[in-house]
């Protein structure tokens, strides 16, 4: 014997098939995969981990790099932004020049940059270090702009800059780092601005010998200071001292 369906269950099917020809509502599938797929492209995914992880390195000469280490503080905390200080350049990724970068102090900060794997980036902090600030005038060995050395990326002047500068330093780099390709890259890469030459300076003397103070057109120091300095007294020092004494 062969049972014939009620209408009600024709019903029920009729619907079921409508619903599938003519979903009313989105698919319950599709919204399980959107809620757990992302589409992207690879350079977006490659900038976006590279800027979600900007490990700084651990460089300061100056004053502008105690407004650096205020942002390690529970106050600014930049490890919100993915910034782990490293003491290593191999381990590091961004430089933070924060502070005046001297002759001296020139070729220490040329061999940090090239110990950093590449993509580097540069932040120039402070006027000392993006034109010589202060020292720019009679100073003969503060560098005018470090840029003379190394590429820059961001330029952050102040004297010194606030920390909440420093973080929006940060913020623009992130926005720069996650407008590049890859492909790219190779036509980018960073070149040395810098150069070497050999000098044509001659040793001279030292002119800072004391010897001035025997000057015989600068007026004689005291006797008691010449003693404790442990310079010759004058013959004439000592012969207007005895006739002093003995007019006294």
């Amino acid at each position: 014997m062969v049972m014939k369906p009620n209408a009600e269950a024709q019903n029920l099917v009729i619907d079921a098939s409508e619903r599938i020809m003519n979903p009313i509502e989105r698919p319950q599938v599709t919204q399980d995969l959107s809620e757990n797929v992302i589409l992207t492209t690879v350079d977006d995914l490659y900038n976006w981990a590279r800027l979600s992880s900007l490990w700084p390195l651990l460089y300061g000469t100056a004053c502008c790099f105690i407004e650096f280490a205020a942002l390690i503080g529970s106050r600014f905390d930049f490890d919100r932004f993915g910034l782990v200080p490293r003491s290593s350049p191999r381990q590091a990724d961004l430089i933070i020049t924060a502070g005046t970068i001297t002759m001296k102090m020139a070729p220490a900060l040329v061999r940090l940059y090239e110990q950093m794997p590449d993509p580097k980036y540069v932040i120039a902090m402070g006027a000392c270090t993006i034109t010589g600030g202060m020292f720019s005038v009679d100073s003969p060995s503060a560098v005018r702009g470090v840029d003379k050395l190394i590429p820059v990326d961001v330029y952050l002047p102040g004297c010194p800059p606030r920390p909440e500068a420093i973080i929006d330093a940060i913020i623009k780099l992130r926005k720069k780092i996650s407008n590049e390709s890859i492909q790219e890259r190779g036509m980018l890469s960073q070149t040395h601005r810098y150069y070497s030459t050999t000098h044509t300076m001659k040793v001279v003397e030292p002119i800072l010998t004391g010897k001035y103070l025997q000057s015989g057109t600068r007026e004689a120091p005291p006797k008691e200071l010449m003693e404790a300095m442990g310079m010759p007294i004058p013959p004439a020092l000592l012969t207007a001292e005895k006739e002093g004494i003995d007019r006294g």
